[in-house]
């Protein structure tokens, strides 16, 4: 699954460099928190946050084949 989401990620942003993903697992729950630069986290969002939802919908589908559920989050890096 991270794998799939550090490549989504990439592919999507202009300075794939700042990426950052960190993971973490509480009671069967994935947490994936993505850190972006500020000047892309409008191409993460996308409109009315369609970008950021079929993100989560493709993730989702490996999360549910493993029996597992997952949370996304985004943080803006300052620059």
């Amino acid at each position: 699954m991270r794998k799939a989401l550090e490549y989504i990620i990439s592919q999507i942003v202009d300075n794939p460099k700042k990426v950052e993903i960190s993971e973490q697992e509480e009671n069967g729950m994935i947490n994936f928190t993505i850190t972006v630069d500020a000047s892309d986290m409008g191409k993460i969002i996308g409109k009315n946050g369609k970008v950021i939802r079929a993100i989560r919908n493709v993730v989702k589908i490996s999360a549910i084949k493993q029996n597992k559920k997952i949370n996304i989050s985004l943080i803006e890096n300052p620059s």
